[in-house]
């Protein structure tokens, strides 16, 4: 029987750089990722314009405006001959729910455009990553992580600076690369 493999989309397959790319498009601006404090990119956007953006950024496909990481999607080629995956990405959209059915319609075409050979059965929409139960997980936030063998957190502006004993304690596997994962996880096979 194959392992389960949890894949999250956004900055682990996907960069976050879109969404510093729309909020600068939207505001005019020239931030970067160290002008991010915290997790979300649309902070940056200032309180009276929230609605605002919002509505800009449903008029937008946010895979527009940033890339594919390097590598990933030949190494989750790879993967899926060794293990049955499973892309899992939160399509809600804190504070705004009203944008969530649009989420997860631009994400859901995204994902079967890019990635045709994945069964798309296995593309799991949640709000709460904790419900999912799998044997490998793959992402950019250490609670999504939970309830995993093996746990690899992919590097990303908002936990770059994890403490990496703290990781090691915890079991968490850092990466910066899908060539780094494609080592891990074919050779662990």
């Amino acid at each position: 029987m194959m392992k389960k493999l949890m894949i999250d989309l956004d900055d682990v397959i996907f960069s976050s750089e879109c969404w510093i790319n729309i909020v600068n498009e939207f505001l005019n601006s020239n931030y970067t990722f160290e002008d991010v404090e915290g997790y979300y990119v649309d902070d940056l956007v200032p309180n009276e314009l929230k609605e605002d953006f919002i509505n800009y950024l449903v008029s937008k496909n946010i895979y527009n405006y940033g890339r594919i990481y390097d590598d990933a999607i030949n190494v989750i080629k790879k993967l899926n001959k060794k293990y049955e995956i499973y892309i899992c990405t939160a399509y809600v959209f804190r504070n705004h729910i009203s944008y969530s059915a649009e989420s997860l319609k631009i994400k859901f075409n995204f994902i079967t455009k890019n990635f045709p050979f994945l069964n798309p059965k296995n593309i799991i929409f949640v709000g709460d990553k904790s419900i999912i139960n799998c044997d490998i997980k793959i992402d950019d936030k250490i609670s999504n992580l939970a309830c995993a063998e093996t746990k690899i957190l992919y590097k990303a502006y908002h936990n770059k600076d994890m403490d990496k004993d703290k990781l090691k304690q915890d079991g968490i596997i850092m990466v910066n690369s899908w060539k780094e994962i494609e080592r891990i996880l074919l050779e662990e096979v």
